[in-house]
């Protein structure tokens, strides 16, 4: 009997090799522009986030209870998103016109000094009303330098990715979100270790300052990076109005998606730590089921991108978005039980599922629009969405807390409701993770 033998695989030629290191010398590059930038600037989000559920009701909005305290400054940390949608439009309109290099190092600069002047303000004991006018000043303008920020990032990893690794790649700035969600609970945890005196006095400060020189190291690496291939003369005069007219579907269904995702992301990032509290835990409690949960998304959210290069965007997105607004009922409960080891298991699940959308957005969303109007396109779309959701996410879902007689039955529902519209805006977008980077945009 004939036996068929196999050819010895040959090792890789030294051409190949070569070929190979520079693939990956390439992704962490890009890794480190793009989503490291991105964890610096979302630690100074987080920051301020964080400070608005434990800090600043007492600083800032001293004249209220706790609970309302916490709705006002949940609200001021939602004017940010007000203008999200401008820093969109703006830094998306010159990232086509211009390149991606300078408005990436302009966002990151902009978010930079805005978080350490905040953690230089005076609070209301020491100048009154204009202690929180001046924070709501500060927190617009790190709105807008948002707003620009991740439609940018997001492209330069697709935009520079493997045609079969966009997902992976564009995962990168959720990956970051991760990053910089860990890095700012773990600093702020540290803060609370501190005797609730000094935290007021001086130790929420920290956090701030110590995101506004991080930015530093994020703008060095940026001003380093590659300059990209902008042509003038073929970029549209006005790209976002070039992009309503050609994909008028995709713009509003985009909106749609990032609407969806971050009410639930912001209700599962910020809320809840508000929750928490309300159920008996400490704030040093609160916060490190944050970093167990944020560990879970740093590393769950690259291997969504993966995935959904593998079997789809739809599928991944829409299988995460059904599995957390059946979860969401469960996690209040595990909360409630006081059980530590419980809660910490809700949170790592509830971030586990919350990275399933997140890892896949950034190169679903990218590969919607055609390149010369693609920055202004992902930009606009996602920051209003995420100014109509994320921005009032907190607020709504503490409004709900005391409407419901502080139960947790308004929040699930609303969640469930962000977690359908999630649903029926990424179904009715085309999937596009086997289309070539040079034909995304282009079909109709």
């Amino acid at each position: 009997m004939s036996q068929t033998q196999s050819s010895p695989v040959s090792p890789p030629t030294p051409q190949s090799a070569k070929s190979l290191g520079a693939q990956a010398t390439t992704a962490v590059r890009t890794f480190f522009i793009s989503g490291f930038g991105t964890a610096l600037e979302f630690y100074d989000f987080i920051v301020y986030g964080l400070a608005a559920a434990l800090v600043f009701p007492t600083l800032f909005f001293p004249a209220t209870d706790r609970l309302t305290g916490t709705l006002v400054a949940f609200a001021a940390f939602g004017a940010g998103f007000i203008v999200r949608p401008l820093g969109g439009i703006v830094v998306g309109h010159f990232g086509d016109r211009v390149g991606r290099k300078s408005m990436l190092v302009m966002t990151l600069l902009l978010m930079g000094t805005s978080t350490f002047l905040i953690g230089c303000l005076p609070t209301y004991d020491n100048l009154g009303l204009l202690a929180p006018a001046l924070l709501v000043v500060l927190r617009l303008v790190q709105g807008f330098a948002a707003g620009g920020e991740w439609g940018g990032a997001a492209l330069f990893g697709i935009e520079n990715a493997p045609q079969n690794r966009r997902g992976l790649w564009g995962s990168f700035t959720s990956t970051g979100i991760g990053i910089g969600s860990l890095f700012g609970t773990g600093v702020f945890t540290v803060m609370t270790l501190l005797p609730d005196s000094e935290l007021l006095a001086w130790a929420w400060r920290v956090p701030f300052w110590l995101g506004g020189l991080l930015v530093l190291v994020g703008i060095i690496a940026r001003c380093r990076m590659p300059h990209d291939s902008v042509n003038k003369d073929q970029a549209p005069r006005v790209p976002l109005l070039a992009a309503i007219k050609r994909h008028p579907k995709q713009m509003l269904l985009a909106i749609g998606v990032a609407f969806g995702y971050n009410t639930i992301a912001y209700i599962g990032s910020l809320f809840t730590v508000t929750y928490t509290e309300e159920r008996g835990y400490t704030d040093t409690q609160s916060l490190l089921f944050q970093v167990a949960g944020s560990v879970a998304f740093m590393f769950a959210a690259p291997f969504m991108g993966l995935l959904s290069d593998k079997i789809g965007r739809k599928k991944v997105i829409a299988g995460g978005a059904v599995i957390y607004g059946a979860f969401f009922f469960l996690f209040f409960g595990m909360v409630d039980s006081q059980v530590i080891f419980l809660a910490t298991v809700a949170f790592i699940l509830v971030n586990l599922v919350m990275a399933m959308p997140q890892g896949c957005i950034p190169a679903f969303l990218g590969e919607q629009f055609s390149k010369e109007s693609r920055y202004s396109s992902i930009s606009a779309t996602y920051q209003t969405g995420a100014a109509l959701g994320g921005g009032t996410a907190a607020s709504i879902a503490t409004a709900l807390f005391i409407a419901f007689n502080r139960g947790s039955l308004g929040i699930a529902l609303y969640s469930g409701v962000a977690c359908l519209v999630l649903v029926v805006c990424v179904l009715g977008l085309k999937e596009t993770y086997k289309l070539p980077t040079t034909e995304l945009g282009e079909q109709p």
